[in-house]
């Protein structure tokens, strides 16, 4: 699973992307202005200006506002802006219609000095009567609340209020500010504007435009009271039955915990669109209702009413976290009968393959997008790159980073650390710390990836060194950084070093130890034989140690030969995962390795009666834009013949260097025991021999697996990396081995 901070980033962007097209999408802005852009970054909050009230004539009478009126300042600036604005940016005096349409192009804070001269030369062009008047004010509105400027865009819309007397132009001002105030996230901002709008008289009633946002910011701010009570007044106007209220109205019931109050709005509604659909499942899975949101996504896609679109995919992605595999194959069979695919159902696609472990697919979809000329974006590389370094394929993920390099993604926090990730689940040590080297600004969560591939790798204590500069520099470590430091001293047999930080995040940092810091611990004390002290310290843990507990203790149990304790382990593993393969095989090959034959034909039955089958050793391994699995004894590879003979030859020089086969080391994976040829096609070496033909000389070889690496496997590695000269990577289940010239990264240490 790709690591949470990751994980995270993807579904808020993809959410966030769809959330905005959903308004633009499903709810026309009417009367004749466009859609505002989507603001990246929130503007600045501004306090909503008085009303502006004119100077007063003798007679009390307020003075007639002046054509656009805006506070005097305002119009000295734009007067001012408008002096020494560019001539050729700016139409021909008296050509209003060009004038309008610079305005309309106006979208950014550097078009500003642009807009305040437009703005200054309508002022005297455009009488409040002229039929454009009023349609330039939208537009006015809409141009200066796109460039941030707030504070300008309330100006015009107050001088809105007092001038158009139509209903619907001063609603449309208004409908115009709420939209630039629920894009850049101003949702108190919107609500307040929205509450002003009925007090103001007939001319700025709400319409079923307005409603819809004011919604969607009750939605945002999660205040269901206001919430309801906008709903309710919706229903009494008859607007209940419009399809972008009830949308708004699903969201916000969803949003606010209400999820059974949005389905019923959902029931009720007499016509449901795609954006109907995608509302609704997007309510159960931000409500966390995973199985509700797959129901409806399933329903949807039978009725066959709409075609699913990018909206549903990102609706359905945080459902999809830990998914059963019928329901991956039920999205991926949607996905790919989708016509058009944008690429935010690409992106969510790769998303539900990479966040369940599905690494080939991920990769083969992105390989696809490639082959079909779709262009990626941030989002797609930060999730494809974990995949990638699952399955040790650094030929993509060197391919990503280049197209990073070349769309000058960086600087990027979220790609670089998803890039150093990459490169140490690859055995690419090296070019993680150059990534991580050249990054301008580091954050927790980069320490922390990289302390945890040196860990991964061994290097214990240039781990150590780097979780000391990065205290060094002031940064607090969290939760997950001690877990990464931990890790990294139990991989190098750093037992002291260990207690110390988990001493120093409780008692220092105040961080309270979860299930992942004793699982670390126990694992600590269990590879440095302590198997007392950690079966003591599990007893001694303030919370129900798991099944990831007691599995370090048994294997801990099964390497250093402690059957009593190991049998505690064992026992309260079956009453916690009765059905994990594993932890069977784990304490048959304990008995078979004390000799008691019998209790490991009691095991094997047990397990033959509860229909548990041992998890098949596999390996993976990348050539060219391929990846290859081979299984122990696998004769399915077309280039099998070749792999074989491979094989025995490479067995044949190292038997000539002493190696003789480690049977008990078959005790791990196998439950032959006492035959050897099982031994010399585990899977691994089938990899490493067809890496060996298939590539050229001094070229790395990567392995990945899905079980721990078997001491006779580990041993042979070693030496087919001295005869033939090959940088050997081999990451198992626990770790990554780094094998150079016959000597490992772990230091035999695993």
């Amino acid at each position: 699973m790709m690591p949470t901070w990751l994980l995270g980033f993807i579904i808020s962007a993809l959410l966030h992307i769809t959330s905005v097209g959903s308004v633009t999408n499903s709810q026309p802005c009417g009367r004749g202005f466009p859609a505002l852009p989507f603001l990246l970054h929130a503007a600045v909050p501004f306090r909503f200006l008085k009303c502006h009230t004119g100077s007063q004539h003798s007679s009390g009478a307020p003075a007639p506002r002046s054509k656009f009126a805006v506070p005097r300042a305002h119009v000295a600036r734009a007067r001012h802006d408008q002096m020494h604005a560019s001539r050729s940016h700016l139409p021909a005096p008296g050509d209003a219609d060009a004038l309008l349409r610079l305005v309309a192009a106006c979208r950014a804070p550097a078009h500003l000095p642009s807009l305040r001269a437009a703005h200054a030369r309508l002022l005297s062009l455009l009488h409040p009567s002229h039929p454009s008047a009023a349609p330039a004010r939208v537009k006015l509105i809409q141009a200066y609340a796109s460039c941030f400027a707030l504070p300008a865009a309330r100006a015009v819309l107050e001088s809105s209020c007092s001038l158009d007397r139509a209903a619907a132009a001063a609603t449309v001002c208004f409908n115009v500010l709420i939209r630039a105030l629920t894009a850049a996230s101003l949702h108190r901002d919107a609500l307040r504007l929205f509450a002003s709008m009925r007090p103001r008289g007939p001319a700025c009633f709400p319409d079923h435009y307005t409603y819809p946002l004011a919604l969607k910011s009750c939605a945002a701010t999660k205040d269901l009271l206001l919430g309801l009570q906008i709903h309710s007044a919706v229903a009494r106007l008859g607007l209940d039955a419009n399809r972008y209220v009830a949308h708004s109205a699903i969201s916000m019931y969803a949003r606010c915990g209400r999820p059974e109050d949005a389905y019923r709005v959902f029931e009720g509604m007499q016509h449901r669109d795609v954006v109907s659909w995608n509302a609704m499942i997007s309510g159960f899975s931000r409500a966390g209702l995973f199985e509700r949101a797959v129901e409806v996504f399933k329903e949807f896609v039978a009725l066959q009413c709409s075609v699913p679109d990018a909206g549903t995919m990102a609706s359905i992605l945080p459902a999809m976290g830990s998914a059963k595999a019928e329901d991956i194959l039920f999205v991926t069979k949607a996905f790919d009968e989708m016509q058009f695919k944008e690429l935010i159902s690409w992106n969510a696609m790769l998303a539900i393959y990479a966040n369940n472990r599905y690494h080939v697919k991920a990769v083969e979809l992105f390989l696809r997008m490639e082959k079909d000329g779709v262009e990626p974006d941030s989002v797609t590389l930060a999730t494809v790159l974990p995949p990638c370094g699952e399955l040790s394929a650094f030929s993509v993920g060197k391919r990503i980073h280049e197209i990073i390099k070349r769309k000058r993604m960086l600087p990027n926090s979220i790609l670089e650390n998803a890039l150093m990730d990459m490169y140490a689940s690859c055995g690419c040590l090296k070019d993680a710390r150059e990534v991580f080297d050249s990054m301008s600004s580091r954050d927790v969560i980069s320490w922390t990836s990289i302390v945890s591939a040196y860990g991964k790798h061994g290097h214990g204590r240039e781990a150590v060194d780097l979780f000391e500069k990065m205290l060094g520099q002031g940064l607090e470590p969290d939760s997950i950084a001690f877990v990464a430091i931990l890790a990294a001293c139990s991989h190098s047999g750093l037992l002291d070093v260990g207690k110390r930080y988990f001493d120093s995040m409780t008692c220092r940092y105040h961080i309270t130890p979860k299930a992942e810091h004793y699982t670390c611990m126990v694992d600590l004390l269990g590879r440095a034989a302590c198997i007392s002290e950690a079966y003591d310290f599990i007893r001694t843990m303030p919370i129900e140690p798991n099944e990831r507990v007691w599995g370090a203790l048994l294997q801990a149990c099964r390497i250093h030969s402690n059957m009593d304790i190991g049998l505690v382990a064992a026992d309260s593993l079956f009453r916690l995962v009765p059905e994990q393969t594993g932890y069977y095989v784990l304490l048959s090959n304990m008995y078979a390795r004390a000799g008691r034959w019998a209790d490991v034909t009691l095991v094997r039955s047990v397990m033959a009666d509860k229909g548990i089958k041992k998890l098949p050793g596999a390996s993976i391994v990348e050539l060219g834009d391929r990846v290859h699995t081979f299984h122990i004894g696998d004769r399915c590879h077309p280039q099998s013949e070749m792999i074989y003979q491979k094989l025995d030859e490479l067995l044949q020089k190292i038997r000539g260097m002493g190696y003789n086969p480690e049977v008990e080391a078959t005790l791990h994976d196998i439950e032959e025991e006492d035959k050897e040829g099982h031994l010399s096609v585990h899977s691994e070496k089938l990899a490493i021999a067809f890496l060996l033909i298939n590539t050229s000389p001094g070229t790395p070889i990567r392995v990945t697996m899905n079980l721990r690496i078997c001491g006779d496997c580990h041993l042979a590695a070693k030496l087919i990396s001295t005869i033939t000269s090959r940088e050997i990577i081999l990451k198992d289940a626990n770790r990554i081995h780094h094998i150079v010239q016959g000597a490992c990264s772990c230091g035999d240490y695993w």
